[in-house]
């Protein structure tokens, strides 16, 4: 009876782990700038990059409760391809062949320091802020704020099936406006 009892405890602690195992390895594939460039070149895919920065509360919490959302974590993987980057890095970054630095930047402050220019390029002036890219990499629109994933979900799901740069300007807000009205959240 002792070792049915031990193999029952081994299979139910086998099972937790590999459950744990999952979980932990179910991210979001967060790249680089330069590695979604070359990762374009064979399979273009819309962009969302999250502009952050490590003393911001709402973005440590959009990382633990947002980004960890099964269901948005296997859309993004899926669809687009995703950036996280931060808008006080000292590291220089090319962006569209051109090289983005933070020469503010100061490693002996603590806190907030100098703002990136690519951040500055990409008009980000809140964090977080999800910067939306098409497949060419030019900037759909920037969305600021701490978001839940069903606030997300709608424009995930819009830029990649529905938008399109073929729509005329004039006719944007309209194609969104019905997208909206009739999207109906499943996370």
């Amino acid at each position: 009876m002792n070792d049915m009892r031990t193999i029952l405890m081994a299979l139910v602690l086998g099972f937790g782990l590999s459950l744990n195992s999952f979980a932990q390895e179910a991210k979001i594939n967060w790249m680089t700038v330069e590695e979604v460039t070359e990762a374009m070149k064979s399979d273009p895919r819309p962009i969302m990059m999250d502009v952050y920065t490590t003393w911001c509360g709402p973005c440590k919490m959009m990382m633990a409760n947002t980004f960890t959302n099964e269901n948005l974590i296997k859309y993004v993987n899926k669809h687009y391809y995703a950036v996280k980057f931060n808008a006080e890095s000292p590291d220089p970054v090319v962006f569209k062949g051109k090289e983005f630095t933070n020469p503010d930047y100061d490693p002996a402050r603590r806190g907030r320091n100098g703002v990136h220019q690519l951040s500055r390029a990409l008009k980000v002036s809140a964090y977080p802020t999800i910067v939306y890219f098409d497949r060419e990499f030019n900037v759909i629109t920037a969305n600021s704020g701490y978001k839940q994933p069903r606030q997300i979900e709608v424009l995930l799901k819009f830029f990649n099936e529905e938008f399109s740069r073929e729509t005329p300007d004039t006719e944007v807000q309209n194609v969104w406006d019905e997208y909206n009205a009739n999207f109906t959240p499943t996370w």
